[in-house]
């Protein structure tokens, strides 16, 4: 059988494909495909594995003999579930795998707007390091802070003991359900939305994008928060209304932001973001390390021979496609 993968994956997943006795194809081109030309790779392939493709409606009724789609990703906002399940395609991520690398990130960020660092390492490179301000350029300390996170799952968790182990960081949360596991471990307290704004220090985004997220942390949201708050967000761009973050920011209305997301991703390199002294910004890096790219990749070819062999995925998206007594 044929595999088709949109991106160069690391090795650790190829193998196992190949081991497999699975056909693979990798596009090598340092650009997106085109809706037609997905379409017409995908004519070869049983099976598809994505990264950074939008896999909307046409694409999957065009493909609609694809045996199964795995992403090489934890999100799939970018995969229209509705259809793949319609038309019986099992969709398949990779949770859990990425948790400690984003949340590393996320930690990273919050330090870096803390303390204006990727704006004073410019500082450098332009040649301005060259007379001692006692006044310039001070940041926050996080000491004793308080750290609301906005989606308490494995990665906000992971980002929870960072902060409060390294910085003894009281916890709040707003999840859709309580994560009393949490709450045992780390003290972490439930509070309405409402609240987590008024309280935090930091607020770190780690929930899945969906209609009732997106576009969740506007110019309403960023007033409520504390003028000294630094907004961290590594989940999905879309979250925050990007054009509203930097009115707050330029306004003093939050202190400073951390972002691996951006919306539109990617970002231009004029975004007014880049140069504010208080901002870090990533290029969507947060599972970016050699162990975690390589479980990623691993994790989707999982789900890939899974599929092919007409078995459950290890990690399904859509698990009520199983309801089918051909899956049983």
């Amino acid at each position: 059988m044929n595999v088709f993968i949109t991106r160069v994956i690391p090795e650790a997943g190829l193998q196992l494909l190949k081991d497999a006795g699975l056909q693979v194809k990798q596009w090598t081109e340092k650009r997106k495909l085109t809706v037609d030309e997905l379409i017409e790779e995908c004519k070869w392939a049983d099976a598809l594995l994505s990264a950074g493709q939008q896999l909307g409606r046409e694409f999957l009724e065009a493909s609609a003999h694809l045996k199964v789609i795995a992403l090489n990703s934890v999100g799939y906002d970018n995969v229209d579930i509705e259809t793949a399940t319609r038309l019986k395609i099992p969709v398949g991520n990779t949770p859990g795998v990425l948790s400690g690398a984003t949340a590393d990130t996320a930690f990273l960020l919050m330090m870096a707007a803390a303390r204006n660092a990727f704006y004073m390492h410019k500082t450098i490179i332009d040649g301005e390091w060259d007379f001692f301000e006692p006044t310039a350029n001070l940041g926050k300390e996080l000491t004793g802070g308080t750290l609301g996170v906005f989606g308490m799952g494995k990665i906000g968790v992971e980002m929870a003991r960072r902060c409060a182990g390294a910085f003894g960081m009281k916890i709040v949360y707003h999840n859709r359900n309580r994560n009393l596991e949490a709450e045992q471990e780390l003290g972490a307290t439930f509070v309405s939305f409402e609240e987590l704004l008024r309280q935090s220090d930091v607020i770190s985004v780690h929930t899945a994008l969906t209609p009732e997220t997106e576009g969740k942390f506007d110019a309403a949201v960023f007033k409520q928060m504390k003028s000294s708050a630094i907004f961290v967000n590594t989940a999905r761009g879309k979250i925050h209304n990007e054009e509203d973050l930097i009115s707050a920011l330029q306004n003093k209305v939050i202190w400073g932001a951390g972002l691996d997301v951006t919306n539109p991703e990617p970002m231009k390199s004029d975004n007014p973001l880049l140069t504010m002294p208080n901002v870090a910004v990533l290029p969507h890096i947060g599972s970016a390390t050699e162990t975690t790219r390589d479980a990623m990749a691993k994790l989707a070819a999982g789900n890939i021979i899974a599929g092919l062999k007409g078995e459950k995925l290890p990690s399904p998206v859509n698990p009520e496609i199983y309801t089918d007594s051909q899956h049983n």
